[in-house]
Order: structure tokens, then sequence, then C-alpha cells
């Protein structure tokens, strides 16, 4: 994978000593960008040709969740197309879908591949694949009902695909911890393990009620470093904060740190009211050298950004870990 253009970014405003900032012009993608839409959030973008291409989360003025795909120049300014993904058969022809929402993206090795949560008699995780996010090909479901978050690594562990994934329920989930499990051929899953359970209420209330994957997993030096979203059920209902963890690198079940406060939570106007208020869910990233800019999906309405540079997220991490 090649790309030419470079990544969004803007310097850390100024008095602002967060470890992670957000643009200055977010929203970056609004709720009404196509004709259908009443809302676009919880989406994903990677680097593609001398440009950018997406997966987004679009629910229509029906509130029917789809996918649609999206390309940008710059990953700011974006045109998504105004018709839902079809999908091909892939590794199988069983490709119902009563819906699909909150997207991931991530190459691996030759293609792109994206998982979302696939209705099948519940939520669970839909796998495809694509090279030019035109045709997507789309595979077995990765697990039984009832799972979301579902989360690849870039790379094989040892020569096995992996994922991360929240198994969870039919509803508003009231729990939930992150799980890895590994397949040899993208269509059958195993080994399942547990990466990391949601903290004590006296430790870290931001995550104590159910947390998830966010953002395809970074490999650095120090370990896998990935963006999770936590909650914590308040008087007001679910609040939805973005934290780090870093992995290890041949064993990525092994937590190294994990941020104790959260790097960002709802403040901003437009994460604090939307369809679903007080919500910072992270489902994408992209880095250049020491760069690194979050797409996240804000108040269940909008797609905001923030950044960050990864070695101070990762000094962060190892002075503030859980």
């Amino acid at each position: 994978m090649t790309n030419k253009a470079n990544m969004p970014w803007e310097e850390r405003h100024e008095g602002c000593s967060d470890v992670m900032w957000r643009y200055s012009q977010n929203p970056v993608i609004g709720r009404y960008d196509i004709p259908s839409s009443n809302s676009i959030f919880n989406s994903a973008v990677v680097p593609f040709e001398d440009g950018f291409a997406g997966v987004f989360r679009c629910d229509n003025k029906a509130v029917q969740m789809n996918i649609f795909a999206g390309f940008s120049k710059d990953g700011i300014n974006w045109e998504i197309n105004h018709e839902p993904i079809e999908m091909v058969a892939g590794n199988t022809e069983m490709i119902e879908s009563d819906y699909k929402y909150d997207p991931r993206v991530c190459w691996i090795e030759d293609r792109y591949w994206i998982t979302w949560c696939n209705g099948y008699h519940g939520p669970t995780i839909g796998i495809a694949y694509t090279f030019d996010f035109k045709t997507f090909h789309q595979c077995e479901n990765a697990f039984l009902p009832f799972n979301r978050n579902g989360v690849l690594f870039p790379e094989k562990i040892d020569g096995k695909y992996a994922m991360l994934s929240r198994p969870s329920d039919n509803g508003h989930t009231p729990f939930g911890d992150i799980y890895i499990s590994y397949s040899p051929d993208m269509k059958y899953w195993g080994e399942h393990r547990c990466v990391m359970k949601v903290a004590d209420f006296t430790d870290s209330a931001w995550q104590c009620t159910k947390i998830g994957a966010g953002s395809v997993p970074i490999r650095t030096e120090e370990g896998w470093l990935m963006f999770y979203h936590g909650v914590i059920n308040t008087c007001n209902g679910f609040r939805y904060s973005m934290g780090a963890a870093l992995l290890d690198l041949e064993n990525p079940d092994k937590v190294l740190y994990r941020s104790k406060p959260y790097l960002l939570a709802p403040a901003a106007p437009y994460e604090l009211a939307g369809d679903v208020p007080n919500v910072v869910f992270p489902c994408a990233a992209l880095t250049e050298d020491n760069k690194v800019a979050v797409y996240y999906g804000a108040a269940d309405t909008v797609v905001g950004m923030a950044f960050g540079y990864v070695d101070e997220i990762i000094d962060f991490l190892k002075k503030n870990s859980l």
C-alpha cells in the first residue's frame, strides 16, 4: 500500500496541554453530507492511491443503518457515495444482512479488509474485502451473535489473522470486555483470549461499564498502540470516552500499559449534543512518522478528528497506567 498524500494534521493549539487535541474545524463530516442521511458517524478511513478512502456509517432518514464508500484527496473533505455498498459473495454465498454499522478498515498484505457490526439474527462481526473500494466481497461472519467492535490487526500474528472484538447482547449492552481471536483463513475463528476487562469503578470510572476496540492497532517499537472506547453508566445514561492501550507485539493478549485517565471525553458541543449525547467513539487512525490523527464518531451524529504524537501518547500511558 503506497500513498502520496499527506495525513491531515493540525498542531497543538496555543495554551493546550492535553496529550490529544481536537481539530479546530470539527466536525469533518456533517450529519447531512449525503442527501439520504440522518447522521454520518463511527466511520473508518485509510490511505488509498493519491489520497484516502473510507467506509462510513450513514443512517438514513428512516434510521436504517448501512455502510457507504467515500473518497478524499486530503482526509478532510469527503465525497461519500449516495448509495450503500452492495456486497458480492466472497468466501461464502451467505451474505444476508439486516443492517450494517460501525465499520473499520484494515490493509493486510494485498487488500483492504472491512469489518462491521452485521445484523444476522442479532449483531455479529461482518467481514469483507476490497481492492478498489468499488467492489466489496463479503465473507463469512466471524462469530455467532452477539458481538460488536471487530477490529483486525494490520498484519498476521504468528502466521494467523488476528481480530479484537467485544462479546455483547442484542440491546444497549450494559457490559463488555475486549477479546482477541485468531484465524488461518479469515473464515474460521478460534483461540479466543481475553485481552482487557472493564476497570473498577474506584480506579477509572470512565471505563467501568464496558470497553471496545476502536482503531486498527498501530505497530510501534514498544508495542501495538490501540485506541479504544470506554463507557460509564451515569444518571444521564451512557457516556463514551476514548483511551489507549499498548499491547505486546508478539502476544497481543498481553496488555503492557493502559490509560487510567481518558485521552478524550465528550466536551465539545457536537460531542455533547446529538442523536446520542455524550459520545466519543474512535474508529480509525492515520499515522505519519510520529503523528497520529484519530477519526471518531461524535454523539452518534457526526465525525470528528483529534491529533497527537505517538511518543507522547505512549509516554502518557507509561506514566498513567492502570
